[in-house]
């Protein structure tokens, strides 16, 4: 069924969210754009990008828990990577084209782990050239791609693991000739590289490109580097085996639309929204009466000690660092509905978002 059919629908779809285990090849909207046909809506968005090339861990959006995914986005990730060395590409992984092939025989745990000290723990991260960001209202792959000169700012990420998961492979590598066309100064001769493909998991904070990580590796060993490989294991605590793919979330919208009712709002195998707010965040009980001023905007009010009390009982840390904006928490009412969102600022409760 298209989007033009669908804009002429009442546009009220069940919120709730949907763990995708994205295909290699496809966008993230592209997953999106799948889902808003399953599931009859436009009401559809995503939390936290994944590059064509990589697979695994896409949370979707719907209706109005949409309004969720700022916070999913901002969760920690876990990647499953491979890291080529010997071969430094210009979007740092294996969609582009070679800009230089030292060529790598061996590397050794010594060598590895010389690499990827300095990537641990709290650091400055210069993202990819070919990314999503933008430079002066422009995405920096779009003026890459045209040929312009693109320097991204370092930007503070962490890494909280980066570790090598099986022994380097030395490979053989055959590079094609557009490869030594766009490479400066003859750097990639066209035929066969030696090169070591490395298996790493990577536990790190959002906004953290695993491709620069590949490529600051190499750079650290002088051979270069770039991805191959890239799976999303994690976002928070969603996990990889949660997710399902787009064919099985196919099967599974067609086998609930009964017959003859092709027009029947679909049924999706969907977290429901509430469901998905308590997991997320930490639940605060509101009375009748809070829950129907909170449907109008109106925060609960709570003396300092009570606000103290529950948050220890709720194990609530309202900032992981000083510079962060307070943790939101799940306004519950009285009979277990979410209603939104709240956060503690200067003691006090303060409405984030109502649903």
């Amino acid at each position: 069924m298209g989007l033009t059919h669908m804009a002429r629908r009442p546009d009220n779809p069940r919120p709730g969210l949907l763990v995708i285990d994205k295909p290699q090849g496809l966008t993230s909207h592209d997953v999106v754009s799948r889902v808003r046909r399953l599931a009859h809506t436009r009401k559809v968005g995503h939390g936290g990008t994944l590059d064509p090339m990589a697979t695994g861990v896409l949370v979707i959006g719907i209706g109005k828990a949409t309004k969720l995914l700022t916070w999913v986005s901002g969760h920690s990730k876990e990647y499953r990577a491979t890291i080529r060395f010997g071969v430094a590409t210009n979007t740092d992984d294996a969609e582009g084209v070679a800009t230089a092939a030292v060529g790598c025989a061996s590397l050794s745990e010594e060598q590895l782990e010389a690499a990827f000290a300095p990537l641990r723990g709290d650091i400055m991260q210069v993202p990819s050239t070919v990314s999503a960001i933008k430079v002066n209202g422009k995405r920096a792959y779009a003026l890459a791609r045209a040929g312009d000169d693109v320097e991204l700012a370092a930007r503070p990420v962490r890494i909280s693991r980066l570790e090598v998961l099986a022994p380097p492979r030395p490979v053989e590598c055959t590079l094609e000739e557009a490869d030594a066309d766009n490479a400066p100064d003859e750097q990639v001769p066209s035929g066969p590289v030696r090169v070591v493909d490395v298996d790493v998991v990577v536990e790190c904070s959002s906004g953290t490109y695993v491709r620069a990580l590949a490529r600051d590796a190499g750079e650290a060993l002088g051979v270069g580097a770039h991805l191959t490989a890239l799976r999303r294991t994690r976002v928070g605590d969603v996990h990889l085996d949660t997710a399902i793919t787009l064919e099985e979330l196919s099967a599974a919208v067609e086998a609930a639309t009964p017959e003859g009712e092709p027009d029947a709002e679909p049924v999706l195998p969907l977290v429901p929204l509430g469901e998905a707010a308590r997991t997320m965040f930490p639940s605060l009980l509101m009375t009748e009466a809070e829950a129907g001023a909170f449907a109008h905007g109106q925060a609960p009010r709570r003396s300092r000690s009570e606000l103290a009390q529950w948050a220890v009982e709720a194990g609530y840390c309202p900032k992981s660092a000083p510079e962060e904006e307070p943790a939101p928490i799940a306004a519950v009412a009285p009979d277990g509905t979410v209603l939104g969102l709240l956060r503690i600022d200067a003691a006090r409760l303060r409405t984030v978002l109502v649903f």
